[in-house]
């Protein structure tokens, strides 16, 4: 039976003529499916179907979607995210997510920590990856711990802590992703041992917070990466062009909660919030979430910008 997809010029030419008209007379395309986006049913014999294409250095993976949640595309991602992806489609990483969303607070999401990557025009700009892997590139941001000798601090490499929360601006429920680091950020080569997270990320883009009854503006380049309902990285801009990389990756795909996948379906946007070391903290619930966030906003510790899902 024929199916409801779209197949974009993008797609097709990765996969070859015949394997999309295949898809399109129903021969390899399945009736019921979970959105890749918004992780709710869908069905290609009843609703229109974006076809989204996960596409490796060396795999790649067909995923389905609402068309009304995103296009047919082509997304470049790494090795270890398709992977992640995978898992997700398999269900062979369900056990364990499940069990740490069944010990998180109600409404407030699980936190996770990776690592950034900052191409501040104080270092030289290293070259484009092929693909999004940020533990291929050297990091720009460092953080300094103090030597156990009590001598001058060492630098070590940054790590950013990410929550996921529906933040209320204005009258809209919004999906938001608050970053904090959990030491002070400076530049590589940098004499003084100042925090300089919100400057880097000015320098990127990233707009101050001073109301979040508004939301901040949008960050071009700077997208968030949905697979399968989890949280994959945050992409940024390549230095000196190409295709995007991977500023924040998640060590393992980020569980979201029902109700933040809901607020970025109806969007297609999230409000990235980020803020210094020890300003936000760990806070168990949504509510404590955004009074944190006020308190950063009115002190101005707090920059934001707001970004598409990766490929919209």
């Amino acid at each position: 039976m024929p199916r409801m997809l779209d197949v974009s010029d993008d797609v097709r030419a990765e996969i070859g003529d015949e394997e999309a008209d295949r898809l399109l007379a129903g021969d390899n395309a399945p009736g019921a499916y979970d959105c890749t986006s918004c992780r709710t049913p869908g069905n290609t014999e009843q609703e229109r179907t974006s076809t989204v294409l996960f596409v490796g250095q060396e795999t790649a993976v067909l995923a389905f979607a609402h068309a009304t949640c995103v296009p047919s595309q082509v997304v470049p991602v790494s090795e270890d995210q398709l992977r992640g992806a995978v898992r997700s489609i398999t269900g062979e990483d369900s056990a364990p997510q499940a069990a740490e969303a069944s010990h998180a607070p109600p409404v407030a999401a699980a936190a996770h920590a990776s690592r950034s990557y900052f191409p501040g025009p104080a270092a030289p700009a290293p070259a484009p990856s092929p693909a999004p892997v940020p533990s291929s590139v050297s990091p720009v941001a460092v953080a300094h711990a103090p030597a156990p000798s009590g001598d001058a601090p060492v630098p070590q490499q940054a790590v950013l802590g990410v929550t996921s929360g529906v933040v209320l601006v204005g009258q809209e429920a919004c999906a938001a992703l608050v970053v904090e680091p959990t030491a002070p950020i400076i530049r590589p080569g940098s004499i003084g041992h100042g925090d300089e997270f919100l400057q880097l990320l000015s320098e990127q883009g990233f707009a101050p917070v001073v109301d979040l009854g508004r939301p901040p503006a949008p960050n071009p380049g700077w997208s968030v990466l949905l697979a399968m309902g989890r949280l994959h990285a945050v992409l940024m801009p390549a230095p000196g062009g190409g295709g995007p990389v991977a500023w924040w990756q998640a060590h393992s795909p980020m569980p979201l909660s029902e109700g933040w996948r809901s607020a970025v379906g109806r969007s297609q946007k999230v409000l990235v919030y980020a803020a210094a070391a020890g300003t936000i903290g760990t806070q168990p619930r949504e509510d404590q979430l955004r009074a944190a966030l006020d308190r950063a906003a009115a002190r101005g510790a707090l920059v934001g910008a707001s970004m598409p899902l990766a490929g919209t």
